[in-house]
C-alpha cells in the first residue's frame, strides 16, 4: 500500500476493510470473532475499538510464519466444539450468505463418517482465467479435492489448474487443533501453510468440500491501492443497483458513493457526484442535486437540495429547500418549508416553518421563528472567544441585509432590523431597530493622488 497505515485499516466505502469483514461475520448467529494481528497491532485495536461495539478477542502473531501459524495463535481461545471460519482482513466484500453456506456444509454427510465425527472441511474456491499467484486445488480422477498447492511449490501441470484457493474455509475446531501442530515449514516460503491441512484431512478420510462464491469480487484481496479502488467501485455499483431496485432515480449510477446506510422513500432523485455518509434518511420525493454531501441526516418528503450543498447531522422537515452551495452543520433543524440559500451556513439552530435564510448568511446557536426573512450577509455573532450564546428571533421578523446580531440577544415577533445594523440589545415585538452610524455627505472632497 506504500503507507504507514496497516493495510486492513485502509478504507472502503468510508470504513476500514477489517470492519467490513467483522460486519459480515457478525451477522452469523452466535459468532465469536478472533482477530490475529501483527504489524500495526496497536493501531488496529484502537481503530476497531472506536469504530463500534465489536466483541473481538485479539491474538498477536509476533513472528510472521504463515497462515497456519497465524490461525494457531487464536486457537487457544476457541472452544473445542466450535466451527472455525477463517477469513482475511484484506478481503472486504465477502458476503454473510456465502459464510452461512460454508458453515452449513461442515455437517458430516450421511455417507461419510469423518474422523472424530467432527464434520467436513469446507473450502471456498473459485475458477479464474488467470490463476497466477493463487494456490491450486488439486483433485483426483473422481473429482475429489486432494490438496492445495501454492504457486511457488506447484509443478508446471499444477499451474495449469484454474480452480484456486481463496484462503477462506470452515472446519471444526477439533480438526484444527489436531492438524495445526502437524504442519511443516518445509516449502519454498519457509512458512506454515494453513492449506496443508487439506492433505491431512484427506489422509484421515475427512470429507473435503469445495464451495463457490456468487461473485469473484467477494473473495478478491487487496494488496495495493489499485485493487482497493477497483473494489470500491464494485461496492458502490452494488449500492447503486440496490437503490434503483428500490425505485430511486440515479442520474448516473457510476457517480454515487454510499459510505454507510441510505434509507429511501419513493420517487427519490439523486444527481451525479453525491456522497452519503453515516446513516442518512431520504423521504418520499426528495431531490438531491449534483455534488452534494449528506452525512448522518434526515431529509423529509418533498425537500429539495440544490447543487454543491453539504448537510451534516441536520434534520429537515417536509418541503425544505437548500442551496445551492449551502452548508448545514450539526444541530441544524429546519421546520416545514424552510429555505437556506446559496452560500449560507446554519449551525445548531432551528429555522422555523416558512422562514428564509437565502443569501450569504451565517446563523449559529439560534432559534428562528416562523415566517422570518433573514437578509443577505446577516450574521449571528454567537461566540465571544470563550462562550457560545443564543440568538432568538420571533415569528415574522424581518432582518435587513448585512446585519449583525450580537448574542445573547432577542428580536421580537414582527420586528424589523434595518440593513447594516449591529444589534446588541433586545428588540421588542413590532419595533424597528436601526443601529448604524449616521450618513454624512461631504462636498468638495478630493480623492488622494499617488505620490510621484
Amino acid at each position: 500500500m506504500k503507507s504507514e497505515l496497516p493495510k486492513v485499516l485502509h478504507t472502503l466505502a468510508g470504513k476500514p476493510m477489517l470492519q467490513h469483514v467483522l460486519d459480515s461475520a457478525g451477522q452469523l448467529q452466535g459468532a465469536e470473532q478472533h482477530v490475529v494481528i501483527g504489524h500495526g497491532a496497536d493501531s488496529v485495536r484502537d481503530v476497531i475499538g472506536k469504530a463500534g461495539d465489536y466483541p473481538v478477542q485479539w491474538a498477536v502473531q509476533a513472528e510472521q510464519k504463515g497462515t497456519g501459524h497465524a490461525v494457531a495463535q487464536a486457537m487457544p481461545n476457541v472452544d473445542d466444539d466450535a466451527v472455525v471460519l477463517v477469513l482475511y482482513g484484506d478481503v472486504p466484500l465477502i458476503a454473510p450468505q456465502t459464510l452461512a453456506g460454508l458453515l452449513a456444509k461442515t455437517a458430516v454427510s450421511d455417507d461419510n463418517e469423518s474422523a472424530n465425527n467432527a464434520g467436513a472441511l469446507v473450502l471456498l474456491t473459485i475458477e479464474l482465467d488467470n490463476p497466477t499467484g493463487y494456490g491450486r486445488i488439486v483433485r483426483n480422477a473422481a473429482g475429489e479435492v486432494q490438496a492445495i498447492v501454492e504457486q511457488k511449490d506447484a509443478s508446471e501441470a499444477e499451474r495449469q489448474i484454474r480452480e484456486v484457493n481463496t484462503g477462506i474455509l470452515a472446519v471444526s475446531a477439533k480438526h484444527l487443533k489436531r492438524w495445526l501442530p502437524q504442519l511443516s515449514s518445509n516449502n519454498a516460503q519457509g512458512e506454515y501453510y494453513l492449506t496443508d491441512i487439506v492433505a491431512l484431512a484427506v489422509a484421515e478420510g475427512v470429507e473435503v468440500v469445495a464451495e463457490h462464491p456468487s461473485s469473484e469480487f467477494e473473495v478478491q484481496g487487496v494488496n495495493d491501492r489499485l485493487q482497493l479502488a477497483t473494489l470500491e467501485r464494485v461496492y458502490q455499483a452494488t449500492q447503486a443497483d440496490d437503490l434503483m431496485r428500490l425505485g430511486v432515480a440515479l442520474a448516473d449510477p457510476a457517480r454515487l458513493d454510499v459510505r454507510g446506510s441510505l434509507v429511501v422513500g419513493s420517487d427519490v432523485f439523486i444527481d451525479v457526484g453525491c456522497v452519503f455518509e453515516g446513516h442518512v434518511i431520504l423521504g418520499n420525493g426528495v431531490h438531491i442535486g449534483p455534488y452534494c454531501v449528506v452525512r448522518d441526516s434526515e431529509i423529509s418528503a418533498g425537500s429539495r437540495i440544490e447543487a454543491y450543498s453539504h448537510i451534516d447531522n441536520a434534520s429537515l422537515a417536509e418541503g425544505c429547500n437548500i442551496g445551492p452551495y449551502a452548508r448545514l452543520r450539526p444541530g441544524a433543524d429546519l421546520d416545514t418549508g424552510a429555505r437556506v440559500g446559496n452560500f449560507c451556513e446554519v449551525k445548531k439552530a432551528r429555522i422555523g416553518a416558512g422562514s428564509k435564510v437565502n443569501h450569504l448568511s451565517y446563523i449559529g446557536d439560534a432559534d428562528v421563528g416562523e415566517g422570518v426573512n433573514v437578509g443577505a450577509g446577516t450574521i449571528t455573532c454567537n461566540y465571544d472567544g470563550v462562550n457560545k450564546s443564543l440568538t432568538r428571533i420571533g415569528d415574522n421578523a424581518f432582518i435587513g441585509s448585512n446585519s449583525a446580531l450580537v448574542a445573547p440577544v432577542e428580536v421580537g415577533a414582527g420586528a424589523t432590523i434595518a440593513a447594516g445594523s449591529v444589534i446588541t440589545s433586545k428588540v421588542d415585538d413590532n419595533q424597528l431597530a436601526v443601529a448604524r452610524g449616521k450618513q454624512r455627505n461631504i462636498d468638495g472632497w478630493q480623492r488622494p493622488t499617488k505620490k510621484s
